[in-house]
């Protein structure tokens, strides 16, 4: 398929960009819709949008081209030319993540909540971003000879770019199930790096283009960081909550035996 949709002017619009376009502009859709369920102002939200997209998009060119410093080096116009790819979601989530808890800082905003409304619509836009990969034919796996290899170069190789894409819809599907559910605040982000990473550690290891930290690889490391630091936080977050739970049942109780006690102490000195 060629990569190139339509030209202006020109200028080559790439298919790339038109699917990351509208992957952000659905999630953001859908982020506004449950801002406004759970009454958070629409111009909070775009306001939001409008420091964290720029700065995801940032940080996924950077995470990128600094794990490929030896190509990039010394080439500024090969580190802002991102029409031909290359760009990294870890980095993107990062930075979107950064920019947004100074956001809600700033705005006395409370920030795991936001991060909540944001977290489906982010593997959301993961899911159809994926097919980005696809039209620059990237992000494919190792050679495989199973019936829904994809040919790349004339060989059949695993489309990872579909397995991702389809974990990520199943863990979009999960976080938009349990909204409405959640035990304590900040649950569905945390779930988001649970879940998200154990896809992408698996997947990771069919393909052949990961980018490296020394012989392992980048994506798989931090993918095991954020499970594993993922489970320890929502235990004790999960536990914090369930115990405040507990204590407010205790302190109901105790006060509904201090109150009856108190009437029947009046009530005594009202038969004297």
């Amino acid at each position: 398929m060629d990569p190139v949709a339509f030209k202006i002017y020109g200028m080559d619009i790439r298919w790339y960009g038109i699917i990351m376009a509208f992957a952000i502009l659905t999630g953001m859709v859908l982020a506004l819709r449950e801002a406004k369920r759970q009454g958070i102002e629409e111009n909070t939200m775009l306001d939001l949008f409008l420091i964290t997209v720029p700065m995801a998009i940032i940080g996924a060119r950077a995470y990128y081209v600094i794990f490929n410093w030896s190509y990039y080096q010394g080439d500024f116009s090969k580190i802002v030319n991102t029409r031909l790819g290359g760009m990294a979601i870890h980095g993107a989530v990062i930075a979107g993540i950064l920019a947004g808890y100074y956001f809600c800082r700033n705005k006395k905003l409370n920030f795991w909540k936001m991060a909540d409304i944001a977290a489906p619509s982010i593997i959301l836009g993961q899911a159809i971003g994926r097919w980005g990969n696809f039209i620059n034919q990237e992000a494919y796996g190792s050679p495989t000879s199973l019936p829904w290899a994809i040919t790349v170069n004339g060989v059949g190789v695993h489309p990872t770019f579909l397995y991702e894409s389809i974990w990520n819809i199943g863990v979009f599907i999960y976080l938009w199930s349990i909204r409405k559910k959640k035990v304590y605040e900040g649950e569905l982000i945390i779930k988001y790096c649970i879940f998200y990473s154990l896809g992408r550690l698996w997947i990771e290891g069919l393909r052949t283009d990961s980018l490296m930290l020394g012989p392992l690889k980048a994506a798989q490391v931090l993918s095991l960081v954020l499970i594993v630091g993922g489970l320890v936080a929502h235990k004790y977050f999960r536990d914090w909550e369930l115990d405040k739970g507990w204590a407010k049942k205790i302190k109901r109780t105790a006060n509904i035996y201090n109150n009856a006690a108190v009437s029947a102490k009046k009530s005594k000195k009202g038969t004297k």
